[in-house]
């Protein structure tokens, strides 16, 4: 995989959770700096699941006590590090860090704060290995929405494409403009389409097939697309607690069918991403994040827009975030701004990510 140019090469362990609670993802990847770019490259992958007794756990933790919620920062810490340890036994490489982006509770830059489950002390401990985490809050600190923090390496790592939407619990997309790069959070995804997907026995719903089955309701897809935070300004970000006071009231309700609502949120998302397409008129969209199976979905925006969406492999699809927490995290090994402020409106670029450091190495 080397070749003449490169330098050292660089091994990374990146963990993903995200606000959908579809699981934990594990990547182990390898990172190449040439002359002029850098390149990775997946040397393993891994979703693991939750079990009902940590989704209902971590959906519930935004109102728990501050004992539980500190208990439960230590115990999802040891989950994480047993997931890691998991994965690395299958991937016959010694890992220089582990950047772990943690569960997000609390997400209220505005407010001056924010805060993600899993505390990287333990991760430490119970690995051996040096531990990145906790990227967010030092954006947030210095004036910036802490999101989203992909951007950064998009354009490092996939900068053939102009411009990378990702279609997770929210969509996040990022590209340059006026030489400056910029991201957003669009609008929720699958922190909606699998809650309502739930009340049908469905974890999810498979290539938008409930959703294809009803039909869109008018009035409702309106009062959603009038919601205040579509006509913001960007920098800009997305929480649970956003859904929670804007969306949740809208559907949570027995006067329309579930299949109906998945209909209608669906249409919600296409129109509100394409806007944003067409809008900045972006010929070339990378795709990645569950929401790039649901193939309704890719379909809608394929219909409201001429611009070209384009759907990679797999591995790239589901494990892209993580491959980016792995990318930030030698980042910040390497004292280099993985935080950009054309991004997160900070007062300047940054470093992100707290570190801890085991009381010995497992690869000393």
């Amino acid at each position: 995989m080397t070749s003449q140019g490169e330098e050292k090469i660089h091994i990374a362990v990146g963990v993903m959770s995200g606000t959908s609670l579809d699981g934990i993802d594990v990547v182990v990847c390898r990172f190449f700096r040439t002359v002029d770019t850098w390149k990775y490259e997946i040397v393993n992958a891994i979703t693991y699941e939750y079990d009902s007794f940590w989704v209902a756990r971590l959906k519930n933790l935004y109102n728990a006590s501050a004992t539980e919620l500190a208990k439960a920062h230590a115990e999802y810490g040891q989950l994480l590090a047993a997931r890691i340890m998991d994965t690395i036994r299958h991937s016959c490489v010694k890992p220089d860090l582990i950047a772990t982006h943690g569960h997000t509770i609390f997400h209220q830059p505005n407010s001056g704060y924010t805060y993600q489950l899993g505390s990287g002390a333990v991760v430490a401990a119970r690995t051996g290995i040096p531990v990145v985490c906790d990227f967010r809050s030092t954006d947030v600190a210095n004036g910036g929405q802490g999101a989203p923090l992909v951007p950064i390496g998009d354009k490092l790592l996939f900068s053939e494409y102009e411009s990378c939407l990702n279609l997770g619990g929210f969509s996040n997309i990022s590209f340059d403009n006026k030489g400056q790069r910029i991201a957003f959070d669009i609008c929720p995804v699958n922190i909606v389409l699998n809650m309502l997907s739930r009340k049908l026995g469905h974890s999810f719903d498979p290539n938008g097939m409930y959703a294809g089955s009803g039909k869109v309701i008018p009035d409702l897809l309106q009062i959603l697309n009038d919601l205040p935070f579509y006509n913001q300004h960007p920098p800009k970000s997305l929480g649970w607690e956003w859904v929670e006071l804007n969306i949740i009231s809208l559907i949570d309700t027995s006067e329309y069918s579930t299949v109906d609502l998945l209909r209608t949120f669906t249409e919600h998302i296409a129109i509100n991403i394409t806007k944003v397409v067409n809008d900045y008129r972006l010929n070339t969209v990378l795709v990645t994040g569950g929401g790039a199976y649901n193939q309704l979905l890719i379909n809608r925006m394929v219909s409201m827009s001429e611009s070209r969406f384009v759907i990679p492999a797999n591995s790239v699809i589901d494990f892209k975030e993580a491959l980016i927490f792995a990318f930030l995290g030698t980042l910040r090994k390497l004292g280099q701004v993985n935080c950009l402020a054309s991004v997160t409106g900070a007062r300047s670029d940054s470093c992100c990510g707290a570190v801890y450091m085991p009381a010995t190495l497992l690869y000393p």
